[in-house]
């Protein structure tokens, strides 16, 4: 464009045109092609086969909220549940700061080192409520376990899912059995229900507790105490040895006042340092002797039958719930209903009652 000021009445001012611009894009930059979308057979195939990549791909599928996405998730998952089921399932849980991330690299390379196979550890990360997003940095504090070859790490959002449990780590889980990882680790955010959840996917529940917090009797939930399978005191170290066992013989008391287990199994509380990675093989000795336990008399197989039940009633109650809120009329009614209610004009019960018999009427219709 001409500058106006080289026009002949600004005798004297010249403006040079300027050199040409370069293009904003990269010229040097090139475009990385789509992935292109597996079919269920490759899916399959490299999950068997132990191709991490796949199972990273297909993990993200399960995650994934798109109905197309779910079509084909469902069919990976039912071609390799035949492949399934052969692993020890731990899950891992604990008040935030307990040291749960630190412990499960130290208890990670301890089981590799110790046991060979393959380990896959399940980290449920919690998602904000108010962004619902996810830092996703468990890996970080996994150092060694993060590179080591026989390791695979898969943090996941919780997605404000019951309890801040993934909804689809159980199904990860299986895709993971299929891959060959004979050892899995569920590791739990530490609130609320979320370890109800874990529980219900797992063989053995791994409570890890701190002393010298002030903390242990509240830290005595029943709830919580009665799921445990074994208690571990973190951070049992130096100056904070004593208060470690002083912390275990408070739990050993606690747990004689609660009904014994379905198990049979009499849960133990031990202590040992992550950091220091002192008595970790006293923690695997207890949780593999635990496993030898439940499948000589029984309770391994009827556990995991049971878990199989729950979470065909969990998978029920979900897409019932979801065929209701996605139901067109359900949705127009919905914000009228809220408002009546918010007035005073309904009671919530009724409310609730007519969106429901509308519901129920349109299936029949």
């Amino acid at each position: 464009m001409e500058h106006p000021e080289n026009s002949g009445e600004y005798k004297g001012l010249v403006v040079n045109a300027g050199i040409e611009q370069p293009s904003s894009v990269n010229p040097y930059m090139k475009r990385k092609p789509r992935k292109r979308q597996l079919s269920v057979a490759e899916y399959v195939e490299g999950i068997v086969k132990g191709d991490v990549t796949i199972l990273s791909r297909a993990v993200t599928l399960v995650e994934s909220v798109k109905p197309e996405h779910q079509a084909i998730a469902q069919e990976v998952i039912e071609k390799c549940l035949p492949y399934s089921g052969n692993s020890v399932r731990i899950g891992i849980s604990g008040v935030p700061g307990a040291g749960k991330s630190t412990s499960i690299d130290v208890f990670g390379l301890h089981v590799l080192e110790k046991y060979g196979g393959k380990l896959a550890v399940l980290a449920i990360d919690p998602s904000s409520e108010r962004s619902k997003g996810s830092i996703l940095g468990d890996k970080t504090r996994m150092e060694k376990l993060s590179v080591h070859p026989a390791s695979f790490i898969r943090p996941s959002p919780s997605a404000g899912s019951l309890g801040g449990v993934a909804r689809k780590t159980r199904e990860t889980i299986v895709l993971c059995e299929a891959a060959g990882f004979d050892k899995i680790f569920v590791e739990t955010v530490g609130v609320g229900q979320s370890e109800t959840a874990v529980h219900s996917m797992v063989d053995f529940f791994l409570l890890i507790q701190l002393a010298g917090t002030g903390d242990e009797l509240q830290g005595i939930k029943r709830g919580i105490m009665e799921m445990a399978d074994g208690i571990v005191i973190n951070k049992a170290d130096g100056d904070n040895l004593e208060r470690a066992k002083l912390a275990a013989a408070q739990f050993r008391n606690a747990l004689h006042l609660f009904p014994a287990p379905e198990s049979g199994w009499t849960p133990q509380v031990l202590t040992y340092s992550g950091f220091y990675n002192l008595g970790v093989k006293e923690v695997w000795d207890m949780v593999y002797r635990y496993i030898d336990f439940v499948k000589d008399n029984g309770y391994f197989d009827y556990r995991r039958n049971e878990q199989s039940k729950y979470w065909m009633y969990e998978t029920i109650n979900e897409q019932l719930r979801d065929s209701f809120y996605h139901n067109p009329k359900i949705e127009a009614m919905l914000a009228d209903k809220e408002s009546q209610v918010l007035k005073g004009n309904l009671t919530s019960f009724v409310a609730a009652k007519n969106l429901l018999d509308t519901y129920f009427a349109e299936l029949k219709g």
